[in-house]
């Protein structure tokens, strides 16, 4: 059976996941620890509940969401997963990270590129991988389609989307993505964002006022 720890590192409040099954093997998806007492958090609940990092994936590359990717990379032995769009996405951390706070920010590589309709698979557990634009060029969402949970980045908030401002972000890529890839999911799947609680897209669908389908 899946499990799914949610954190919340750094100043923007980052959720960060860390998904495990009955063989005690995991992945951890966006880690956005940076300080050490963020890092000693995740650290301690992996060796507490005896697990076995196998994979860490990158829903996106922006800043919040991978500042913990070189120390998790080097701390576990695992290699990084995301998308190549997003891959200038990840170099261009380094030249900003100490505009947001983030002086000794670490860089890391993209070891292996995942797409839509791949599968990322640890212990029991498959990931489906939806390729999921507009936040982000080379955004993705991992679906786990026996227990209907979505790990969604920053595509889909309880009542909110991802913002497109940033260099790469569309609206109207995002709202086709949301549309096309997420609101055809079932109506109960749970949605686990990359901020902020959890939702399903069914509620989206009804109470979302930038992509409900019954605004």
């Amino acid at each position: 059976m899946l499990k799914i720890k949610a954190f919340a590192f750094n100043p923007f409040q980052e959720n960060t996941y860390v998904l495990h099954d009955e063989t005690k093997e995991c992945v951890i998806i966006d880690p956005g620890c940076f300080d050490t007492s963020e890092k000693l958090e995740l650290t301690d609940f992996i060796a507490s509940n005896g697990l076995r990092p196998v994979k860490l994936l990158n829903t996106h590359c922006h800043i919040d969401h991978v500042l913990g990717n070189a120390y998790c990379k080097r701390n576990f032995g695992i290699e990084l997963y995301a998308h190549k769009k997003d891959e200038p996405v990840l170099r261009a951390v380094k030249a900003y990270a100490s505009n947001y706070g983030f002086a000794g920010y670490e860089e890391s590589e993209i070891d292996h590129y995942i797409d839509e309709g791949d599968v990322v698979e640890f212990g029991s557990t498959s990931l489906d991988v939806l390729f999921v634009p507009g936040h982000a060029p080379g955004h993705v969402a991992f679906y786990h389609a026996d227990t209907k949970q979505l790990m969604g980045g920053d595509v889909l908030f309880r009542q909110s989307i991802g913002r497109t401002d940033l260099p790469g972000g569309d609206h109207n890529t995002l709202i086709k993505s949301i549309h096309e890839k997420l609101f055809t999911l079932s109506d109960d799947v749970e949605v686990f964002p990359g901020h902020g609680e959890t939702t399903t897209i069914g509620y989206e669908k009804v109470y979302n006022p930038f992509c409900g389908l019954k605004r």
